[in-house]
Order: C-alpha cells, then sequence, then structure tokens
C-alpha cells in the first residue's frame, strides 16, 4: 500500500478529530484578526511611490527641505447676484486667519482673484508629503465650514490634494460594502442552485468569511514588513470571496460524488479521505499555482503591486489551508448528522432519502468495459447525464468537429484580441475621480476660474551654494522659455522660486492649462525635460536637475511598468508551464496551458481597450475616458488571470487524467473528464464572475477596469477556452496529450491485459473481472491513483 500523501493524512486527521479541529481553526482566525489589530496596519509613505526621474526630483526635493507639498484652495464666491468685494474680503480675512492657527498649515498665500472677478481663491500649504496630508486636512476642512457659516452671503469651499484623496478613500469604502452588499446575495443564490440544501450553502460563506477575516489579521502584521498601499484590503476580498467559495465548491462535489458511490457502505470519515485524496491535492495545486504566479508581481518593483501580491498570496494560502483542514471537520460534524437522521428512518421502516443519490455503473467503450459497479447502483449513467442536456449540446461541437471548433474558437478569441495592440496605458490622475466627492465638485469650479492649475511641473535643481545665484537666473530664464510655450500657463507674475535654508537647492513651478492625463500635458513634459531644461540650467556645470508632478509620475510610472513586463510575463510563462508539467507529468499540457492563458488574457485585455479607452461606455458604467487603460491594470491581469486559470486547467485537467489512469480511453475520458465536473466549474466562474463584475460598479475608474477584465477573462475561460478550445484541443492530440509520461499507456495496457480472458480459463473463471474488483477504499480510490 502507497503512503498517504499529506493532503490525505491531513485531511484523515480533521475527520477522526472534527471538534478539535473546527476549533483550532475558530483560534487560529482569532489569533491572525487579534495580532493585527493590536499590531496596526502600517501604511507606505511618500518615498514608497517614487519612480523614475519624478521620484529622483521628490528625493532631492525633500533632501532639500523643499518638497512639493499638497496644496488646499478656499474658494471664495457670491452665492448669487454681483461681488460684494467688501464682504469677499472680509471673508478672505477670517479663512486666512482660521488656517494660520492650525498647527497642520505651512503657509497661507495672499488671494488671487479669478479671470472674471468673481472667484477669489486663497491658497494653504500643509506640513509633511502629500502622501501623508490626508489625515491632517478634517481640520482644515471644519474651520472652511466654520467660515462658511459665519459668511452666509457667500459660497465657500475647499478643495486640494489632500481633501480629493481623503475623498477617493472614503468613497472607496463605501464601494467595498456595496459591493459585499451585491456579491453575498448572487453568491448564496449559485450555491443553492448548485447543492440544493441550506445547510450546504453556508459552508463556503463560512470558510470564505472566516478565511478574509484571518487574512485581513495577516494583512496587518504583513504591512510591517512590506507597507500597506490601501489596495490590499480591497484585493483580499475580492480573491478571498472568489478563491474560498471557488475551493470549497470543488471540494464538496468530490465528497458527494464519493458518498453517492458508496451507496451507504462507507463512514464519513472514509468519504472525506477519499475525497482529499483528488480534490485536497487539487487545490492544493491550484493554490500553489496561485500563489506562485502571485509572486511575479514583486518582480514589478512598485509599492502597489507589492501590496497587491501580499493580499492575494496570504488570502490564497488561507483559503487553501481551510479547505484541507477544517472543510473536512465540517463535512464529517454534517455527515455524522444525516447518518443520524438515516439510522432513524431505518429504525422506523422507513425507506432512508438518498443525499445526492447517484450511480456510477460500468461503461463500455469498443469491446472493453471499464470501471466497476457497486453494489446497488445502477449501470446506465454517465458524466454526460449528471451534466445534462445543456453541457453536452456545448461539448457537441468539440466532440464531433474538434478541428473545426478549435480554428473557429481561437480565431473568434484572436479577433477579440486585436484591440489590445492599440492599448493606449494611462497612468489614472485626478481628473478620472469620481464628481460624486464633493473634493471633487470644487476642484471642477477651481479649475472653471483657474485653469491653469490643472498641471504642476515642478523643476528641482541641486548645485553648490556657491552657484545659487546662477541657478536661479538660468530657472528664471526657463520660465520665461515656457510663458513663450502655448502648452504652458501664460502669468505676469514672478517665477515661483524656492530655495532651502543651504541655498542648494532650488525649485520652480510651471503650470500648464491642460487636463492630466492628456497628450498636451504629456507634450508639455516632454519640452520641458527635452528641450528648456538642458538649454537652460543644464548648461550650468556639476548641477543635477529632474523635474517632478502628476504629469511626471505618470508618464514615469507608465514607462516603469513597460519596463517590466516582458520579466513578469517571462516569469508567468515559465511558472505555469512548470506547475503544469509537475501537476499532470505532461509537457504537452504544459505548453497548452501557457498559450490558453495567453490566449484567455489578450481577448479580455482586447474587451477592454474596446470599452473604456474609447468614450461610447461612459454613460452606460458611469466612467469619464481616459483615452487609455489604467497602467496598472494589464499586469495585473497577467499574473491575476494566469493564476485563477490554472484554478480550472489543475480541476478540470486531473478529472481527464483519473479517468485516463483508470483505462479509458483518452477521448472518451477528457470528454467524462470536462462533463463531469462542468457544472462545478460553471459555478465557480459564476462566483468569480458576480465578484469581479461587482467591481464594475465602483466609482474608482482603475477599480472598474479590473473588475471588467477579470470578469470577462473569467467568462470566456470558463465558457470558451475549456468547453470550446481545451476538449477539441485534447481531441486531436489524443494519447499524445500526456507526453513524455507513459503512465497513460501503462494504465491501459494493464487494464486490457485483465480483461482479455485467457483461452484456457478454467470453466468456473468469473465472467467479468469486475466482479473481483477491490472494494472502495478510502484514500485509495481509483481516482487516487491518479495523482500518485
Amino acid at each position: 500500500m502507497r503512503k498517504r500523501s499529506v493532503t490525505v493524512r491531513v485531511a484523515r486527521w480533521s475527520a477522526l478529530h472534527p471538534g478539535r479541529a473546527i476549533t483550532g481553526w475558530l483560534l487560529f482566525v482569532a489569533l491572525c484578526l487579534g495580532g493585527g489589530i493590536a499590531a496596526g496596519m502600517n501604511g507606505a509613505t511618500s518615498e514608497d511611490f517614487r519612480v523614475g526621474e519624478a521620484g529622483r526630483a521628490e528625493a532631492l526635493a525633500t533632501e532639500g527641505g523643499v518638497p512639493l507639498r499638497s496644496t488646499e484652495h478656499v474658494l471664495i464666491r457670491p452665492r448669487s447676484g454681483p461681488p460684494d468685494k467688501a464682504a469677499a474680503d472680509a471673508a478672505v480675512k477670517d479663512v486666512t486667519a482660521r488656517m494660520k492657527a492650525l498647527p497642520e498649515v505651512a503657509s497661507v498665500a495672499p488671494p488671487v482673484r479669478s479671470a472674471d472677478g468673481r472667484v477669489l481663491r486663497v491658497q494653504v500649504e500643509l506640513h509633511g508629503s502629500e502622501r501623508d496630508d490626508q489625515k491632517h486636512v478634517p481640520p482644515l476642512q471644519a474651520a472652511t465650514e466654520k467660515a462658511a457659516k459665519a459668511h452666509p452671503d457667500l459660497v465657500i469651499e475647499e478643495t486640494g490634494d489632500a481633501s480629493v484623496s481623503k475623498g477617493v478613500d472614503d468613497q472607496r469604502g463605501k464601494d467595498l460594502q456595496f459591493s459585499e452588499a451585491i456579491t453575498l446575495p448572487i453568491t448564496l443564490i449559485t450555491l443553492a442552485v448548485v447543492f440544493g440544501s441550506v445547510i450546504m450553502v453556508g459552508v463556503p460563506i463560512l470558510l470564505a468569511v472566516t478565511s478574509i477575516m484571518a487574512t485581513m489579521g495577516l494583512a496587518m502584521l504583513a504591512s510591517h514588513l512590506l507597507p500597506d498601499t490601501g489596495v490590499g484590503m480591497s484585493m483580499i476580498l475580492l480573491i478571498g470571496m472568489a478563491v474560498g467559495v471557488d475551493y470549497t465548491l470543488f471540494y464538496l462535489k468530490r465528497e458527494r460524488e464519493e458518498r453517492a458511490r458508496a451507496g451507504g457502505r462507507l463512514t464519513s470519515e472514509a468519504l472525506v479521505e477519499a475525497a482529499a485524496a483528488t480534490a485536497g491535492r487539487a487545490i492544493v495545486v491550484s493554490g500553489l499555482a496561485v500563489i506562485v504566479s502571485t509572486t511575479a508581481l514583486y518582480l514589478a518593483r512598485d509599492v502597489i503591486f507589492d501590496s497587491l501580491a501580499t493580499g492575494t498570496i496570504l488570502v490564497v494560502a488561507v483559503a487553501m489551508v481551510s479547505s484541507v483542514t477544517v472543510l473536512p471537520a465540517l463535512l464529517v460534524k454534517l455527515g455524522r448528522r444525516t447518518e443520524r437522521r438515516t439510522a432513524r428512518r431505518l429504525a422506523k421502516g422507513k425507506t432512508p432519502r438518498t443525499h445526492g443519490e447517484k450511480t456510477y455503473g460500468e461503461k463500455t467503450y469498443g469491446e472493453k468495459t471499464y470501471g466497476q459497479k457497486a453494489s446497488g447502483e445502477g449501470e446506465n449513467t454517465s458524466a454526460e447525464k449528471e451534466s445534462g442536456r445543456l453541457w453536452n449540446a456545448l461539448l457537441a461541437p468539440a466532440r464531433k468537429r474538434p478541428a473545426l471548433t478549435l480554428c473557429l474558437s481561437v480565431l473568434v478569441l484572436l479577433g477579440l484580441a486585436l484591440p489590445a495592440l492599440n492599448m493606449n496605458l494611462k497612468n489614472p490622475a485626478r481628473d478620472s475621480f469620481s464628481r460624486e466627492i464633493p473634493a471633487m465638485k470644487g476642484y471642477d469650479r477651481l479649475l472653471d476660474a483657474f485653469p491653469e492649475l490643472r498641471v504642476r511641473h515642478l523643476v528641482v535643481v541641486r548645485a553648490d551654494a556657491s552657484r545659487a545665484d546662477d541657478v536661479r537666473e538660468a530657472l528664471t530664464e526657463l520660465d520665461r522659455t515656457a510663458q513663450r510655450d502655448p502648452l504652458f500657463a501664460h502669468s505676469s507674475a514672478a517665477p515661483v522660486l524656492r530655495s532651502s535654508a543651504d541655498r542648494r537647492t532650488t525649485t520652480l513651478k510651471l503650470n500648464s492649462p491642460h487636463p492630466t492625463y492628456s497628450k498636451d500635458a504629456e507634450v508639455s513634459l516632454e519640452h520641458l525635460r527635452a528641450d528648456y531644461l538642458p538649454a537652460t540650467v543644464g548648461k550650468l556645470p556639476g548641477v543635477e536637475t529632474a523635474v517632478t508632478g502628476e504629469v511626471p509620475r505618470g508618464v514615469d510610472y507608465v514607462e516603469h511598468q513597460n519596463e517590466k513586463l516582458p520579466l513578469v510575463l517571462g516569469f508567468l510563462l515559465l511558472m505555469t508551464f512548470a506547475m503544469t508539467v509537475f501537476a499532470f507529468r505532461s509537457v504537452v499540457l504544459g505548453l497548452l496551458g501557457a498559450l490558453l492563458n495567453l490566449l484567455s488574457v489578450g481577448s479580455a485585455l482586447g474587451l477592454l481597450v474596446l470599452v473604456f479607452q474609447g468614450d461610447w461606455a461612459e454613460g452606460l458604467l458611469a466612467f469619464e475616458s481616459l483615452d487609455g487603460i489604467s497602467s496598472r491594470v494589464p499586469l495585473f491581469l497577467f499574473v491575476i488571470l494566469f493564476g485563477l486559470s490554472m484554478d480550472y486547467q489543475v480541476f478540470v485537467v486531473s478529472r481527464i487524467r483519473e479517468a485516463a489512469l483508470n483505462g479509458v480511453p483518452t477521448r472518451q475520458a477528457v470528454l467524462d473528464g470536462i462533463a463531469s465536473s462542468a457544472k462545478v466549474v460553471t459555478s465557480a466562474a459564476i462566483v468569480m464572475v458576480t465578484v469581479f463584475a461587482s467591481f464594475v460598479m465602483l466609482h474608482i475608474l482603475e477599480m472598474k477596469q479590473m473588475g471588467f477584465v477579470l470578469a470577462a477573462a473569467v467568462l470566456l475561460d470558463a465558457f470558451v477556452i475549456r468547453v470550446m478550445i481545451l476538449p477539441a484541443a485534447l481531441l486531436l492530440l489524443g494519447r499524445a496529450t500526456w507526453w513524455p509520461s507513459g503512465a497513460i499507456r501503462r494504465a491501459e495496457a494493464r487494464l486490457a491485459e485483465r480483461y482479455e480472458a485467457p483461452a484456457h480459463a478454467p470453466e468456473h473463471a468469473p465472467a467479468h473481472a469486475s466482479e473481483h474488483a477491490p472494494a472502495h477504499v478510502p484514500g485509495r480510490s481509483s481516482e487516487h491513483s491518479a495523482w500518485q
């Protein structure tokens, strides 16, 4: 007898000690959550976000004591009628006095009047970095509200960097609550359709929720090693609900099959152990595949992707552990309850009701009979009957015309992928945020009155203190040069220059009236960096220069992502290939899996470009197009989808391999394996699509794009890749699917020898070898051999 795998041994212990396993899991969740709350969340600082030249400029300015600070603007305008100068001046004095009294405020500038004379603007600079000032802005907002109440005839409102950022964070929290409210009911309905049992519906939800809770605590602890950027918790919720329910679905489905096959001859403990031999190990393999794939995000060398990767890895690992530890214990508890109910019905002389009763009879292909018949079971059922007429119809094209189905399906997906060739990556900026945020409404009014404030370019120069006067003169010349360029804002005011106390660092602020994500704004930066800066300050010897601001950050970030994308994609392809070969001992399947993942990702990206890069869907999905795609989305999609696709790959192909290792011809093994896993894979896909699609209704454009592309990718993967392309490809490959492994060939040979009766067989020899087939042994089922 072969040694049981770790998965089976863990499930066996959990099944034999369900009370301890459940208590241990709840204690683990409580310790993780309590430890995380006690440690607190360590948020990322401005230094963690620095990338490229823009990051270098910020470092120079910060080291010199002249950082690019958060700027708030208080707008004062008449509620109706013409401006009242006396009332406006009084309001300005009041606002200025209130702001100067706050410790969070570094400086308050004199008021500036708009071109039409109706709006006065008071600029307020905050202490500290831009990233840290979100928590400092509430006192300023409170002061602005008090000033507004003191001057009821005027409209006094505040907007700016910190208030917009705080509004976005507040909106993100509300969005996540909305997403949860949508996701949970649809998940419950899907599970109810799959299992037809309220109790069984509760098990996946319970494990998913507790896994998310434990992961949130672990993420807080992990943030002290890798700072959190605020997106990690969103990813834990997004991925945690999806994989948590998925893993439980696959395990429950297999346990129910084992129960039906046993026909009441095995205990709940034995059934759980038998399910662990197949579904349990498949969950571990697929979970490890997601984890390994997600580590590719760390190669991007970006704090946001580090946060996304950490949250995803932790929640997948916790969901995987819960599925192979506490889930067997819960199933045993439920199984014992069913057994007691059955025993009571038998004692009363009633016929026991079977739970999910199915039969697994013999299958005949050609002249050979495969499989064994459990006592009391019928002879006529098959995987096709179990999956229903719908899945037979969906599989019909691949079964009848595999070559044509493969070609047409691939062509359709390639056609969907074509728009991705014109993808224009953008870094989402303030202009793309939802106008439901009060600070964004004020931001629009600010730009209407003062359009020159749309874009800030900050030129940072570091030189020896002895050259400070030369630097200031060169920067003044740079300002005059920019003033002559229509891409920059024109002003008659003196250049906005700041110098450090030691005179070694000097900054110049230049404005552009164009939207942050527009081509004009990017070209203005290009002119500044490539032409104007080298022609002025760049001529001075021993001078270090750099430019930062919202547009420089976005441009440098996209360039950084483009540099890292080939490395991440290469790592993903290699890991997908290696994990598939490890799971199935097949190089052919490894290559096929990598190609199918590329096809799935490409078609999903093409759909993303079609919907979000243009403006035709703006009203439908409530967003403002950037004329491009968020720069983080493609890399994120590659990593997450490669991992999630391995879920379907492992669960579907494992069923095919099980059948093939039992001697079923590869063609029939493909059809039966896909048909038998179709219902649960579809259910899992529906849950995932529901979770991801709920993010399309959120306000943040980047989250909309991520939710849309993931939902589209899962739909294409579940209903095109796994139903059309995969079976067609495997049917055409035949036995070559398993190359170079000889396990399938040896299994077919052994079965042929078993069923070929010798010519001199004694008269008392059994008519069918299946009559002497070994009884179903927990952990040693024929399916278990597929993983040995």
